[in-house]
């Protein structure tokens, strides 16, 4: 890992995922990418007779919002060196998505409010756009953790082929931190398969990789995304990972309660990979 973007409106919710991009980037020499998205009125950008906003009241506002970023770099990014930041004028999902891919970035780190629905995460629908569709892993926080270190990470998945891709992304970001995995597979008495079965399953989809430190785990509950808070909480996670697919988001694993349900219950970081 070598470039991570913070999208950031000065929320706390964003504070907490400059503070978690900072740790990751001192462990893993990144750089940070500290990146604000403004949407400004159309009278703004074609100065018309219409505009709501003076040129310099633009003016001023731009230049408060850039002398807010350097305070942040010096508050959040205080031993990071290679921190750089960027104002773009766009909409938020689509702001992000480019210059995530301009910047080369290989993880996106984001907050959310923890207390509604993913679709309203940090900047509102954006950052579901962004879990849903973005080819960059993201890594969403929901709270102020000062002792952030990722050594025990679940992945949870039904472990089909159609997640190799996404795993092997997985295993980049695990091995960057020498985390050990937990390879999750949570059945349901409405989805039920033995668990030497699941076992196989899970053992056949990681035959052909190589991972140092990892456990192979069937945990069985009365939901899947029920199974994936109680596994995590007794194992002490510190991070939950997850495949998602672009169509559907969370649902391509859960169907949208359980999505709803997972996003408003874990407090640990949930790490998002597209399938």
């Amino acid at each position: 890992m070598k470039k991570i973007l913070v999208p950031i409106d000065f929320s706390k919710h964003s504070e907490y995922a400059a503070k978690l991009a900072a740790k990751m980037a001192k462990k893993t020499n990144s750089e940070v990418h500290l990146l604000h998205m403004i949407e400004l009125p159309s009278g703004i950008v074609d100065m018309g007779g219409g505009a709501n906003f003076s040129i310099p009241e633009s003016m001023l506002y731009i230049r408060k919002v850039r002398d807010k970023m350097l305070d942040w770099k010096q508050e959040f990014f205080p031993k990071n060196e290679d921190v750089k930041h960027a104002i773009r004028f766009q909409n938020p999902y689509e702001g992000i998505r480019d210059y995530a891919k301009k910047s080369g970035a290989d993880l996106i780190t984001m907050g959310t409010k923890g207390h509604t629905d993913i679709e309203e995460m940090l900047i509102g629908s954006n950052t579901e756009k962004v879990v849903r569709n973005s080819e960059i892993p993201v890594l969403v926080t929901k709270k102020d953790d000062d002792n952030f270190k990722p050594k025990n990470i679940v992945f949870a998945s039904s472990f089909k082929p159609s997640k190799n891709r996404a795993f092997e992304r997985f295993l980049d970001f695990a091995k960057d931190f020498k985390s050990k995995i937990h390879l999750l597979k949570v059945n349901t008495p409405q989805k039920f398969e033995n668990t030497q079965d699941s076992k196989k399953k899970i053992e056949s989809f990681v035959s052909k990789y190589d991972i140092p430190k990892y456990s192979v785990n069937v945990y069985n509950d009365n939901s899947i995304e029920q199974g994936i808070l109680n596994f995590s909480k007794d194992i002490e996670a510190d991070v939950i990972a997850l495949a998602t697919h672009g169509r559907s988001g969370l649902s391509h694993i859960f169907n949208g309660s359980i999505t709803k349900h997972l996003s408003k219950s874990a407090i640990r970081p949930m790490l998002t990979f597209r399938v």
